[in-house]
């Protein structure tokens, strides 16, 4: 009984956050810059331990050079690693961003695929991926695909523990502690409702919480 009414103030809680700032930022999205499906996931891809910011900044050079999923797929490592160098961790990206192409050519006629799992088999693609360009690409598919879920990212690991609705460190533990007790409608916005929070006001070094329309709910307020 005590677990079940613990569980029920969390989801309480967690339906209070999401109107509060679904309401503060009723424009919260992704981003990051892309054409078309497969632009997405190399975006995506890009975004791992980088900001959007300079994303979108490489991606932009990126997008007008290589126009075809084709010209990734058969592109020269050294040369994509030179093109995406600002966004870190350059080899291993240009390594999944090449065997994406070339399986996504391969087994899905040159199509992202359209469900959470077969974007898991793709090189490089974890759960917080797959959740972006499934819920970005494909949002019926996502709605109605039993695999999908939150995508984690740093801001959402982060705000979801300060707001007292995870307990994990773990972003794929996180992830199930929120699907149990966020309704599924909410679930693709929740990521960037608290990643547009998490810019604006509750960043990881010196939140503004005197600043925050969520401090009087929030566990942490005053206390990081």
């Amino acid at each position: 009984m005590m677990k079940k009414a613990g569980h029920t103030a969390k989801a309480r809680q967690a339906l209070e956050i999401i109107a509060r700032l679904r309401s503060e930022y009723p424009k919260a999205g992704i981003v990051l810059g892309f054409g078309n499906d497969w632009e997405l996931l190399v975006a995506v891809i890009l975004s791992a331990q980088c900001t959007d910011k300079k994303v979108n900044e490489v991606t932009a050079k990126l997008f007008r050079k290589y126009r075809k999923i084709e010209d990734y797929a058969s592109a020269d490592p050294s040369r994509l690693e030179a093109d995406i160098r600002p966004t870190g961790f350059f080899r291993n990206k240009s390594k999944h961003i090449i065997g994406s192409a070339q399986k996504i050519l391969a087994e899905y006629g040159g199509e992202v695929p359209g469900s959470m799992a077969d974007l898991l088999t793709l090189p490089g693609v974890a759960r917080k991926t797959a959740n972006i360009v499934l819920g970005n690409a494909y949002p019926d598919a996502y709605a109605a695909d039993p695999d999908a879920g939150i995508a984690v990212d740093t801001h959402v690991n982060r705000l979801s523990r300060r707001l007292g609705l995870a307990v994990s460190g773990d972003s794929d533990k996180i992830e199930r502690e929120l699907m149990a007790i966020v309704p599924r409608a909410d679930w693709f916005q929740l990521t960037y409702l608290l990643i547009e929070h998490g810019r604006a006001v509750c960043p990881a070094r010196r939140p503004r919480c005197g600043e925050c329309l969520l401090q009087d709910i929030c566990p942490s307020a005053f206390k990081v």
